[in-house]
């Protein structure tokens, strides 16, 4: 096991140099699909040849059923445990390395991604399964990058990143949000750089915005049923991402008396056009992100967001891009984006002419 300050020092190192990892990490995986010519690992079923309405999606929770897969403890965790007696990664990261948001809430947990049928079935998991496997993967790869491990034991453990029965796979709402104005046909889109001081997960690098884990708004069961919805799920990240509202809610939320998600949800299909592209894998963390694109009319949107934040919790936003070919061209191979940022920019501008009609 590592002393402490050797941990810190991979830790450190990963936190430096996540993307370029993550590049490198993707050469493990010669024989899985990469998404849109970037290091996303996907599975071909995931990723439909035209966009997806949202909507077309149908969900199931299933609350019985344990899990059977890489956890990320015992010995194949020895390369990423500290000394003195941590249990798991989070426990390490909570002790040595703990971000200003981290924090250990319930999660909906995929359990099958059947995307011919468009169907995908949850559990229940927590965000800490992700990182005790994820995490600790992308530790380990760094550490034997640094040459203080030889091997990745809990990587190969885990075997194919993109199977949700081989590791608790908690899923990430990623949204491209772009405002259109029909009128003159320009289209704008966001960003956001994620601050590794706030962050325990892809700090310093860019991704889309808004994206949040997909679970409930809160641990209190009256929650679980009534936020298992993705498009909830995004109304609240629009919320808190782009307005910097607080996570804090009534429980159980009341959506239609919620102004914003009413008017949000009444303009889906007309002013809001809300649509899923694919899934993927980050291969250096395993972290799994739906990728979704909203187009919002540019007067709703102004109307929605004239307040748009600069930082929110976790870092920056950036002004509005123009979405076109050079600026995406940037963020998918130039810029330290993050991998499911990167596929789902390149994705949406391969299906432009259907997002914006």
């Amino acid at each position: 096991m590592p002393t402490p300050e050797q941990w810190l020092e991979v830790r450190a190192y990963l936190g430096e140099h996540r993307h370029t990892l993550a590049i490198k990490a993707a050469e493990q995986y010669p024989d899985t699909v990469k998404v849109a010519d970037t290091p996303l690992l996907t599975s071909e079923s995931w990723v439909p040849a035209v966009p997806v309405p949202l909507t077309d999606l149908a969900l199931e929770l299933q609350r019985e059923g344990e899990f059977h897969g890489v956890v990320g403890t015992g010995d194949a965790a020895v390369n990423v445990l500290p000394e003195g007696g941590c249990r798991s990664y989070s426990e390490a990261m909570a002790e040595l390395a703990a971000p200003k948001v981290f924090q250990n809430r319930s999660t909906y947990r995929l359990i099958e991604a059947d995307l011919a049928d468009k169907h995908l079935t949850f559990g229940i998991g927590s965000y800490f399964d992700g990182i005790d496997v994820g995490e600790a993967c992308a530790h380990e790869y760094a550490a034997r990058e640094l040459g203080h491990v030889d091997s990745l034991r809990l990587r190969a453990a885990v075997g194919d990143p993109c199977d949700p029965k081989r590791r608790p796979t908690n899923v990430a709402i990623s949204t491209l949000t772009i405002r259109h104005d029909r009128a003159s046909g320009e289209a704008t889109f966001f960003l956001h750089w994620r601050d590794p001081k706030r962050v325990g997960h892809a700090g310093g690098m860019y991704q889309v915005l808004p994206v949040g884990i997909f679970q409930a708004s809160s641990d209190d069961e009256r929650n679980t049923e009534n936020d298992f919805s993705l498009w909830r799920c995004m109304i609240r990240e629009f919320a808190e991402e782009l307005l910097g509202a607080s996570e804090e809610h009534e429980s159980p939320i009341d959506y239609d008396g919620w102004p914003f998600a009413k008017r949000l949800t009444d303009s889906v299909g007309d002013r809001v056009n809300v649509s899923y592209l694919g899934m993927g894998v980050d291969p250096l963390t395993f972290a799994t992100d739906m990728l979704t694109v909203a187009v919002i009319e540019a007067e709703l949107f102004d109307e929605l967001f004239g307040d748009l934040v600069a930082h929110n919790d976790e870092g920056r936003v950036l002004e509005g891009l123009a979405f076109t070919a050079k600026n995406i061209e940037r963020f998918v191979h130039r810029e330290p984006t993050q991998a499911a940022g990167a596929a789902l920019l390149a994705l949406a501008w391969q299906h432009r002419e259907a997002l914006l009609t």
